[in-house]
């Protein structure tokens, strides 16, 4: 390759057998000659939907190791939802490719991640990979709510180590006013030291009910077994 010249890899993919890439290909092959760019690999997944994920195409996973190793300066595809059609999936291959500072030229949408409009593409990916986490959240969120709701009796999600088992939060907090530390606390109670911490940096109401011992006295022998 002359010194210079961008190294160019193509992605193309076709959901059923019945299908072909070769317009694909061709076209993308005439755009990378017109622009100068050398293409040095070209990948093609033949009969696999856009829902599936990096796993299920074995080409998209090599092209995928190949921007791991920073093999290409850009990769070309022939329209968005040829890469897939999860956003999660597109934003976490977008991701990718900009942190190895590789542009991204996409042929039905004109997008060019090496010209001002197309860098402005990438610097929304931190926007819309983190409103999409937020949806998540929220939803868990719902879910968990909603599930305990209905099933008052029935344990599911994380609770608090106050609500799962309010004895042994008593005694890690009973534990620290004796000068213990987290370390010490955790091996003695059977948690972990971050389970300890997080406990003991919520606010005190949140876990008084917990340590009431001078008002409701626990069975001692259920703490001491813990």
């Amino acid at each position: 390759m002359i010194k210079g010249i961008r190294r160019a890899a193509i992605y193309a993919r076709v959901s059923t057998d019945g299908q072909t890439t070769a317009n694909q290909l061709q076209e993308l092959r005439t755009t990378a000659e017109r622009n100068g760019w050398d293409v040095v690999e070209e990948f093609v997944d033949h009969g696999i939907s856009g829902a599936k994920g990096r796993d299920k195409r074995p080409r998209l996973d090599a092209l995928w190791k190949g921007v791991g190793r920073k093999d290409f300066d850009v990769v070309m595809v022939w329209a968005v939802d040829r890469i897939g059609r999860s956003l999660q999936h597109l934003i976490a291959f977008l991701e990718e490719l900009q942190s190895k500072r590789i542009d991204l030229f996409i042929h039905q949408q004109g997008i060019d991640t090496a010209t001002p409009a197309g860098k402005a593409m990438f610097q929304m990916l931190g926007v819309f990979s983190e409103f999409e986490r937020s949806i998540i959240r929220e939803r868990v969120k719902s879910g968990i709510k909603r599930i305990r709701a209905n099933n008052p009796d029935k344990g599911w999600g994380r609770r608090k180590l106050e609500e799962s088992r309010p004895e042994v939060a008593a005694r890690i907090v009973e534990l620290r006013k004796q000068g213990l530390g987290m370390v010490a606390i955790a091996k003695i109670v059977g948690v972990s030291s971050r389970t300890v911490q997080v406990l003991l940096q919520r606010p005190s109401e949140d876990h008084s009910s917990a340590t009431k011992d001078e008002t409701v006295k626990m069975d001692e022998r259920c703490i001491e077994a813990v």
